[in-house]
């Protein structure tokens, strides 16, 4: 099972995935990514710093978009996971591989070959 707690990183990788498709306001990107707003509006402050993030006011609400820059992160981000993900396979399928195999001998009894 799966912690609940994410890590920094994590909670950056999933405000820029929810803003990645659209702009969004505060409480739709809190939704998406299960966060507190309060929270949330630190990493959003941090993401503008970085330009990572902007903020555009309309004249009913305000919007917070992904930059080029932050979509550039967003990606980079993404493409590591999908590589650890590979590789943690690979690490399986070589664990697999070099498991001893049982045998039949003579007796019919199982012996472990390796």
């Amino acid at each position: 099972m799966k912690s609940l707690r994410r890590s920094k990183l994590e909670n950056y990788e999933a405000i820029l995935a929810a803003l990645a498709k659209r702009p969004l306001t505060v409480d739709s990107i809190a939704y998406k990514t299960n966060m507190d707003c309060t929270v949330l509006g630190q990493y959003l402050e941090s993401l503008m710093r970085n330009g990572l993030v902007v903020e555009k006011v309309t004249a009913k609400k305000k919007l917070y978009a992904i930059t080029e820059r932050g979509l550039s992160v967003f990606r980079t981000l993404s493409f590591q996971r999908y590589l650890e993900k590979i590789a943690k396979t690979i690490k399986t399928v070589n664990t697999l591989e070099t498991a001893p195999t049982p045998i039949q001998s003579n007796e019919g009894e199982a012996e472990t070959k390796g």
